[in-house]
């Protein structure tokens, strides 16, 4: 899985945890970065498993999966399908619990990926970097949500009612 990569600070910068990173900060960053590739059809985490890494999407596509149980089916439903400058495995590398979903390639699959005890190093090193990483890990962890209670507000709408899509968010004075 693991490949020889230069890693280049651009590539980094399409990425949203990196969002507001220097050159500097990079440098520090860089040696802690895995590039990983995957095939169409692997699994890269899976739900209920422990996963310790986020991972950055380079090219290629992947499609979170999540187990459905109830009394009318069970299985396994797609969820999402993320691509390019997107990222996984962010929950688990916050709160340390086990997957809560199963991420697959959908096609051959480049990322770049962070693990949790490379992160602790990076807060060794330069905490201003480590804030400005969580911070952004906190912000896409709330886009996240966001989507999925916008999703949720749309399934308990009833089905004759149109969408208006999602709305602004309004500041608190």
């Amino acid at each position: 899985m693991d490949a020889p990569h230069a890693l280049e600070f651009g590539q980094l910068k399409r990425c949203s945890l990196f969002g507001g990173v220097t050159a500097d900060a990079f440098e520090i960053i860089r040696p802690f970065i895995r590039f990983m590739h995957f095939d169409a059809g692997t699994c890269i985490i899976s739900e209920g498993e422990v996963n310790d890494r986020i991972y950055f999407i380079e090219s290629g596509s992947v499609e979170i999966l999540k187990k459905v149980r109830g009394a009318a089916q069970t299985g396994v439903r797609q969820i999402m399908t993320l691509g390019p400058g997107d990222t996984f495995g962010e929950m688990e590398l916050i709160d340390i619990q086990p997957c809560a979903a199963t991420v697959c390639a959908l096609e051959l699959t480049e990322t770049l990926s962070l693990s949790n005890r490379d992160l602790y190093k990076v807060s060794k090193v330069d905490m201003k970097t480590y804030a400005l990483l969580v911070m952004n890990l906190a912000r896409e962890i709330s886009r996240r949500l966001r989507l999925a209670n916008d999703t949720i507000a749309d399934m308990s709408r009833p089905p004759d009612e149109p969408s208006d899509g999602p709305q602004p968010v309004s500041r608190l004075p």
